[in-house]
């Protein structure tokens, strides 16, 4: 096979699709180049169908160290478990192309793009997911739909495509989106408290690069001309949907219409062993009652939407569900927060840490030291099933990392609150946007412990179903909306403006007309959430006594070997004897991080004594080392002397100070100065 390339100048650097080169036996193959940011995508298909009763895709994102001249970190110096960053770019791979492939097919399809080179410039996440594509449109996959990808963001009010990783620093919003020729398809990314309406300016400019791109994919699959591989589609049995449907469609309805979802799953279980059960001793394949039964349910709840304009729970289209929060639920925790909407339930709770609680992160671009986790747990019972624990997925990945960069843009800077902040939530109930709930308990729980953010951050799941010629907006969909509707998004953000973004459509994409009712319709319903929230908790509440304290003093440069000691000697006591963590910076700045008050005051003490410095105002009890006609030498701890000159030593004259003071006398005294050499002054009190 010869080598075809197809290139663009894409923001200021040459965007090369290549074929023919690598990986030839894949079903499509694309070799990109951006700049110095190579990465190679393949899409293969198996030639059998499988016996899954889905759409078996998969996506995968690999990053190579070696991609950035580097040696991985781990023990054996290798790539091991992809990192959350990887899980989180192949879910964005992911997300845009498995709406543009029919549902019916069972043929295994997997995608995996691997990061070969990266340049200081361009994003190979951006890179990754036009490559993806490019591979699926060439392949010999039923994939005939391509999508384009951007990032978009603004750097001091100035919208910039495709930033460089510099400026992607200094972005207010940070966006990736894909789509189509026609539309949008996928929007994921933050912002600092953006408005709505320089959100969805950012969106519409982004769809202009996105068209150019999608082209380009044209003109390779063009060149190349692949025949597309006839796969067989699953078929359902047309008599026996005909024959569910005439009897159970009444009794599925009713199900449907059952408010509470605990009652309406169990409802629909009954029904399905009934209805198996009828058909056990004919020849009909049963093993499709389940998908002929989802495919009539979908129907019923869509018809209802659109056309009697009533929703499966009776609510209007934008009306929320009962909402209910409450802060401090457990004893022990820094904080904690308890977030209810309806049938969804969060539970946050936060523990403060120091500076070595901060996680470092071995990555393939650089290495970081993180100072915010938040990680979600979503166990089978919040939706009342039993199944095993294991390892956390790539949805749980996914969602944490949504409401992390949602919660990130109010988190106080290191100056004023430096500490390591770990956001547990821990999902009780599911039934629709559980994300969502995270970011509200978890804002919460951060004012519940004290930390000094100064506003609220809240977030809601919008949905939308497409008829024809008819659509309806819903607010805060529930589980069975999101199942059967045709669109996911989550905004989330303060009253002024939004800080987590993510969409997902289920269909080939939206207008921008439905983009923008979206969003007007989910502020509203977000600054509802925020008015219950500030009414539970408006302010940062005292911290705890279990809430660790931390302090920064500072000693003289020459009293840093005092403090540390021979061999550490001196500060490893200090830490052993308080639990504290200490460390001191080559200017004399002195770090002390403490379980508690009481420890804290207790570790400040002994790094005084240690390192022989004293603040003005301090007062001691000190012994006299030696007597001097202008004065009396005092030891106020070990090692640390100051003098107490006559003058200093009686409000009334004093005519022979021998006579009056002597060597070993106990004095208490208060440091009335220390001057830039650290000599210290005292008086009598």
């Amino acid at each position: 096979m010869k080598i075809i390339k197809v290139e663009r100048n894409f923001q200021g650097s040459n965007l090369i699709l290549e074929t023919g080169r690598l990986a030839k036996q894949a079903g499509g193959s694309v070799f990109a180049s951006w700049g110095g940011t190579q990465v190679l995508a393949t899409a293969t298909m198996s030639h059998h169908k499988s016996d899954r009763d889905f759409f078996p895709l998969s996506v995968d994102y690999i990053e190579k160290f070696y991609a950035n001249a580097k040696i991985p970190g781990s023990y054996t110096r290798r790539e091991a478990r992809p990192s959350n960053e990887e899980i989180q770019v192949a879910r964005l791979i992911d997300r845009p192309l498995r709406p543009l492939f029919s549902n019916d097919i069972r043929n295994e399809i997997q995608v995996i793009i691997t990061v070969l080179s990266m340049d200081e410039k361009n994003s190979s996440d951006i890179l990754a997911l036009i490559a993806a594509s490019a591979a699926l449109i060439i392949s010999d996959i039923p994939f005939t739909k391509p999508v384009g990808a951007v990032r978009v963001g603004y750097v001091q009010d100035n919208l910039v495509i495709n930033p460089t990783h510099e400026q992607v620093k200094a972005l207010s919003l940070n966006l990736v989106i894909a789509g189509t020729d026609k539309a949008i398809t996928m929007i994921e990314g933050e912002g600092d408290e953006v408005a709505e309406d320089k959100v969805l300016y950012a969106v519409r400019k982004a769809h202009e690069v996105i068209q150019d791109l999608v082209g380009l994919q044209l003109e390779l699959a063009d060149k190349i001309s692949k025949k597309k591989r006839g796969v067989e589609l699953a078929t359902l049995s047309e008599e026996l949907e005909k024959e569910i449907s005439g009897k159970y469609l009444e009794t599925l309805t009713e199900i449907l219409n059952m408010k509470d979802k605990i009652s309406r799953e169990t409802e629909k279980g009954d029904l399905y062993e009934k209805i198996k059960a009828s058909f056990a001793e004919t020849e009909q394949p049963v093993e499709q009652i389940p998908i002929i039964l989802h495919r009539l349910e979908s129907d019923i709840v869509r018809k209802m939407i659109l056309e009697e304009d009533r929703r499966p729970d009776g609510r209007g289209m934008n009306e929320i569900r009962d909402l209910a929060c409450e802060i401090n639920v457990l004893s022990k925790p820094h904080g904690s927060a308890l977030f209810s909407r309806g049938e969804t339930q969060a539970l946050g709770i936060l523990t403060i840490g120091s500076d070595k609680d901060k996680q470092k992160l071995d990555l393939t671009k650089h290495t970081i030291n993180k100072n915010f986790l938040l990680h979600y747990n979503f166990p089978p019972y919040s939706v009342g099933e039993v199944s095993r624990l294991g390892s956390i997925g790539r949805r749980e990945i996914g969602h944490g990392m949504l409401a992390e960069k949602s919660l990130s843009p109010i988190l106080p800077d290191g100056e004023e609150f430096d500490f390591t902040l770990r956001l547990v939530v821990e999902i009780l109930e599911s039934n629709g946007s559980s994300s969502m709930a995270t970011v509200c308990c978890g804002s919460m729980a951060m004012m519940a412990a004290g930390v000094p953010i100064k506003k609220h951050v809240a977030g809601i799941a919008m949905g939308l179903v497409v008829g024809e010629g008819n659509y309806k907006i819903l607010t805060d969909i529930q589980g069975i909306e999101d199942a059967l509707g045709d669109m996911d998004f989550k905004v989330a953000g303060t009253r002024e403006g939004i800080t987590g973004f993510q969409l997902d459509i289920k269909t080939e994409g939206i207008t921008f007309e439905i983009m923008e009712k979206a969003l007007v319709q989910a502020k509203e319903a977000r600054l509802k959430i925020l008015d219950t929230m500030y009414e539970c908790v408006a302010t940062p509440q005292m911290a705890k006594e279990t809430v660790p304290q931390r302090k920064v003093i500072t000693i003289m440069k020459d009293k840093i070997r005092n403090l540390i000691g021979p061999g550490g000697k001196n500060i490893k006591k200090i830490v052993e004897d308080t639990g504290s963590d200490v460390s001191v910076s080559d200017n004399g700045e002195v770090k002390i991080f403490s379980p508690n008050k009481d420890v804290l005051a207790d570790t400040e003490i002994l790094v005084k004594r240690y390192s022989g410095s004293v603040e003005t105002g301090e007062e001691f009890d000190g012994t006299i080392t030696k007597v001097a006609n202008f004065g009396a030498f005092v030891e106020i701890m070990p090692n640390v002397e100051g003098l107490c000159h006559i003058s200093k030593l009686s409000k009334k004259p004093i005519k022979n100070i021998f006579n009056y003071v002597k060597e070993g006398d106990t004095l208490k005294v208060k440091v009335e100065r220390v001057d830039e050499k650290g000599k210290i002054s005292l008086m009598r009190i």
